[in-house]
């Protein structure tokens, strides 16, 4: 039986205010908090929350025939947490169905993956923590960052405990190949692979709207159509798209979300059943392998990681934000680290790219900046004073050898001085318990002491008489 799985991307960064080079070292908060509050408030009241409960519906119409996944960015929860507090509640909702999968993913939105393992794992990590600390769910499949991934990312998320992987249907690296079947990494052969359908996703999240488009108006028949028509023996379609798209990408008024809500009743007329990600990869097996010798993402024509590093400007702001890994992730400021989660969002070089003008469009659609080189030298300030306080705790003077070698010999003597301590602690109360003991024993003998002198007192008179 043919199947659909269905997973929905939330994100969204903390947007950078302007950052001047002369407030560098007097000004270190970074954010336009204006613009994040408007923004993220009116996807929510748009897109998310009407998206949400829309699918709470579809769950609850098809008495749970209907399901799907969800994966949301760590720094989109704050977001949530701070300025739209019902989204998080709708999700709670969402995740208490039993019928939708949350992902993990980097806390962050960052590329850590392509640069740092130590700090992709801690961040990935740190997700899963958060996931579970709000929603009770503990993920079983990866999503990476834009969908980015590759032979030499495969075995660390494996290593991480996670049963599969979602990523792009990348046409280059299918070939001849159907992102309609489970595949196996060919660098870590127990991971599965589920493909993102691009075709199928993106008439949806691009063209559904487009009165150009020869195949408008879409319709939720005519879509299921469309997947009952692919070859019996290709299993699952999956459905990638942002949550935004319902409501903010393509506005209510094109009808979208009754397309959705539409779904789960044309697809049970043509026999096909909705799954989760978790749930399509117990129950189907891998066709073979899939090898992936350069990174990989859902982004753009090229499906490659060239919207985020495919100029000298994002490789340089890139390279920069990472010389400083090891020494943010050896600090123990509270703040220093939230600016560095902040600070790896991929959005920050999304904005910097110079990508030819069709895609230099798309990349423009969503940068708050007038130009990609505007973006890179607000960012670069920013950076510039984050790494100098990063230069305070940590002078990057130090080797990171002997900083490490350092900090271990520091880390070893906190350790000795509180053995120590306990021991010192511990002597105390047990000289305490001595010295309360030695006075319950002297009590008694005083008491008998005393009548004694009396007797000898009664005696001496007599004779003396």
């Amino acid at each position: 039986m043919k199947a659909i799985s269905f997973y929905f991307q939330i994100h969204q960064p903390f947007r950078l205010k302007r950052y001047r080079f002369f407030d560098i070292g007097n000004d270190h908060y970074y954010y336009d908090d204006f613009q994040n509050d408007e923004i993220v408030t009116r996807i929510a009241e748009r897109a998310y929350i009407p998206a949400a409960k829309t699918l709470l519906k579809m769950i609850e119409e098809s008495n749970g025939a209907f399901r799907c996944a969800v994966s949301i960015t760590g720094v989109a929860i704050e977001q949530f947490e701070q300025y739209v507090p019902e989204m998080i509640d709708l999700l709670k909702r969402l995740a208490d169905t039993g019928k939708v999968e949350f992902l993990a993913e980097t806390y962050a939105h960052s590329l850590a993956s392509l640069a740092d393992p130590e700090e992709f794992a801690e961040q990935v990590k740190v997700h899963d923590e958060k996931l579970n600390a709000l929603f009770g769910v503990r993920p079983k499949v990866f999503r990476n960052t834009e969908l980015v991934y590759s032979d030499e990312i495969a075995p660390q998320i494996l290593a991480m405990g996670y049963k599969g992987v979602i990523t792009e249907g990348a046409k280059h690296i299918l070939g001849w190949k159907s992102p309609n079947y489970v595949y196996c990494a060919a660098s870590a052969p127990k991971l599965k692979i589920l493909l993102k359908n691009s075709k199928l996703s993106d008439d949806i999240a691009f063209r559904f709207g487009d009165t150009s488009w020869d195949a408008y108006p879409l319709t939720a028949d005519k879509y299921i159509d469309w997947i009952a028509s692919t070859p019996m023996e290709e299993q699952i379609v999956n459905l990638s798209m942002g949550l935004e798209t319902f409501g903010e990408l393509q506005s209510q008024q094109t009808g979208i979300l009754q397309f959705l809500s539409a779904l789960p009743r044309f697809a049970a007329e043509r026999g096909i059943e909705f799954c989760t990600p978790s749930e399509a990869i117990s129950k189907l097996k891998p066709v073979g392998e899939l090898s992936v010798p350069f990174p990989i993402s859902w982004a753009d024509e090229a499906r490659d990681t060239s919207a985020w590093l495919g100029n000298k400007l994002q490789n340089e702001a890139f390279s920069k934000l990472y010389s400083v890994a090891e020494r943010v992730r050896l600090c123990d400021d509270r703040r220093l680290k939230q600016d560095w989660y902040y600070l790896q969002a991929s959005d920050h070089l999304f904005y910097m790219s110079t990508k030819h003008l069709a895609d230099g469009e798309m990349h423009s659609r969503f940068s708050p900046y007038e130009t990609p080189f505007q973006a890179f030298t607000n960012y670069m300030n920013v950076l510039a004073d984050f790494i100098v306080r990063v230069e305070e705790q940590y002078p990057l003077s130090i080797e990171n050898e002997e900083l490490n070698s350092l900090l271990t010999t520091i880390r070893n003597q906190a350790r000795e001085i509180e053995t120590l301590n306990k021991e010192v602690a511990s002597m105390r109360t047990n000289i305490e318990h001595y010295n309360e003991e030695h006075k319950l024993r002297e009590k008694p003998a005083d008491k008998e002491e005393k009548p004694a002198s009396k007797k000898r007192g009664r005696k001496s008179k007599p004779e003396e008489k």
